[in-house]
C-alpha cells in the first residue's frame, strides 16, 4: 500500500462538513459507492463480532416516507444516496455462532479450534448483559462505522451529513426493523454538495490543538 501524504488526509478532513443541502441530480459513480460499501464492512469492531446492518434505502418513496421521520431534514430525500446504521440488539448465541463460522471459514480453521476465542467473547458480553449496558457498548462499535465511513466519503471526495435527529421507533417501522434483531440507531445521507449550499463555506470552529491534545 502507498500510504497518502499527510496533507492529502488533512485537506480531505477540512474539505468535509455536514452537508446541509445535496444536489438532488448528481450521483456517486457506482465504483465509488462499491468502494463506500467496503468501508463499512471493513469497520472494526470489539472482537469482531459487527453488531450491526447497514441499510442502503435506494427507493424514492421509502425515502420520502422516512422524511418526516427526520424532522423534515430534506438530506434524506435530496442526497444521492442513504445509509441507516441499525444496532443489532442483544448480540446473542446465534450471531456469535454466524461469526465463528464466518471466522473458520475466512482464517482457515475450524469452530473447535477457535473456541478459547468464543469463550472470552462469550464471558465478556455475559458481563455486559448482566450490567445492562450491553447495547450501549455495542451502540458505540456503530459509531465507528460512521466515523470510518465518513472519512472514506471525504478522501474520495464525497459529501456526507451525520444524522442522529430522527425517530429510531418509526425509521424501524417503515423499514421493517420492528420486531427484528436490529434498530436504527443513525442515518447518514451522502453525495454531493449544491452549489448554493452556504455551510460549505462556513469555517470550522474548532479549539486549537494545544488546548485538546496533551502529550504525557
Amino acid at each position: 500500500m502507498v500510504p497518502l501524504p499527510p496533507s492529502a488526509v488533512l485537506e480531505a478532513l477540512k474539505w468535509r462538513y455536514a452537508t446541509k443541502k445535496f444536489d438532488p441530480v448528481r450521483k456517486i459513480p457506482d465504483a465509488t459507492w462499491s468502494a463506500l460499501e467496503e468501508s463499512l464492512v471493513l469497520t472494526p469492531s470489539s472482537y469482531g463480532v459487527q453488531p450491526w446492518k447497514f441499510l442502503v434505502i435506494d427507493d424514492p418513496a421509502l425515502r420520502a416516507r422516512l422524511l418526516p421521520a427526520s424532522w423534515g431534514q430534506k438530506q434524506v430525500v435530496e442526497a444521492s444516496h442513504l445509509v441507516v446504521f441499525a444496532l443489532r440488539k442483544d448480540v446473542d448465541a446465534a450471531h456469535l455462532d454466524r461469526y465463528m463460522a464466518r471466522a473458520a471459514e475466512v482464517r482457515a480453521t475450524t469452530v473447535e479450534a477457535l473456541a478459547p476465542f468464543r469463550k472470552v467473547i462469550d464471558q465478556s458480553l455475559d458481563g455486559a448483559r448482566a450490567a445492562g449496558t450491553l447495547d450501549h457498548w455495542q451502540s458505540r462499535q456503530l459509531y465507528i462505522a460512521l466515523g470510518q465511513f465518513m472519512l472514506a466519503a471525504a478522501l474520495l471526495g464525497i459529501d456526507t451529513c451525520p444524522m442522529e435527529g430522527l425517530v429510531p421507533a418509526q425509521y424501524d417501522e417503515i423499514l421493517g426493523l420492528k420486531g427484528t434483531a436490529y434498530t436504527t440507531l443513525a442515518a447518514c445521507p451522502a453525495g454531493y454538495r449544491a452549489a448554493d449550499d452556504k455551510y460549505a463555506a462556513t469555517p470550522k470552529v474548532r479549539f486549537p490543538v494545544s488546548e485538546v491534545i496533551v502529550h504525557v
